[in-house]
């Protein structure tokens, strides 16, 4: 595994290093409860976020952006035509997009848009176990926007939606899954605390829309979850407790670095 390590963590560097160079253009379709952390994380990554929904101008958006994030979160008529819309455009310009299927499973509804988007290809799908398992098989059930499933339960639904969709399934949880049609990993940084974060998840989902507009679906999941892990390791060391924990993750994502990367990042294949 050390050479693993040691491959994908200098690959994570790499992809870090251009995109700050770069500063990707990330047009984000998300959701009212998470619009300014999301903004304010990416910046702090340094990317270069924008929140654009209206559906007479999604089109333009995507065209002049490096990736798309579309974020269910909360939904209403017209926020799902300009996902759609937007979602058409991305694939119709080879531009990468990312589905974050947020609540899918706990309504008929979210369950039905999710599994839209999802047919259009998205690049990488991101969502915790329930969310994933509701994608392939109508038993699964979410509480609320939270899993009610264990990571590793979604494992076989994520194998099984990455070669029917051609897409980069990623399972947020204690420990965070990436499979693809040829490759795996899971990423083990992280702390618990995360999850008493709100927008936390929906952050993993931008940030990896960022890593998208620098590099391929796989290396981008896997560069976004590390960096979140990394980051939410170094809040800790700031603060365990949720509300001055939200400002120090920001700030660690920008201070993370080559040397936190390759001496913290860990992997399991």
């Amino acid at each position: 595994m050390g050479k693993v390590k040691d491959r994908v963590s200098e690959n994570v560097c790499f992809n870090l290093n251009k995109l700050r160079e770069k500063r990707p253009l990330v047009h984000n379709i998300t959701n009212y409860v998470v619009m300014n952390f999301t903004a304010n994380c990416l910046l702090s990554l340094g990317a270069s976020p924008v929140m654009a929904h209206a559906i007479e101008e999604v089109e333009d958006m995507v065209g002049v952006a490096d990736s798309l994030v579309v974020n269910i979160g909360t939904l209403s008529k017209s926020w799902t035509e300009s996902m759609v819309k937007a979602a058409r455009k991305a694939r119709s310009l080879g531009k990468p997009f990312i589905l974050d299927p947020v609540g899918s499973g706990a309504t008929k509804y979210r369950t039905e848009i999710s599994r839209k988007i999802m047919s259009i290809s998205p690049s990488v799908i991101r969502g915790n176990a329930s969310e994933v398992m509701s994608l392939c098989e109508d038993t699964a059930s979410t509480r609320g926007v939270d899993s009610s499933e264990k990571t590793e339960n979604a494992s076989g639904c994520a194998k099984h939606l990455a070669e029917k969709t051609v897409s980069t399934i990623v399972i947020s949880g204690e420990k965070d899954y990436v499979f693809s049609r040829e490759q795996s990993l899971i990423v083990c940084n992280g702390c618990a605390l995360m999850s008493r974060v709100t927008g936390m998840g929906c952050c993993a989902t931008a940030i990896i829309g960022a890593f998208l507009g620098v590099c391929p679906p796989f290396e981008a999941a896997v560069s976004g979850m590390t960096v979140m892990g990394l980051a939410g390791e170094m809040a800790l060391e700031k603060s365990s407790f949720p509300g001055s924990f939200a400002a120090y993750f920001t700030d660690a994502l920008s201070r993370i670095n080559t040397d936190e990367i390759l001496k913290r990042a860990r992997y399991e294949t």
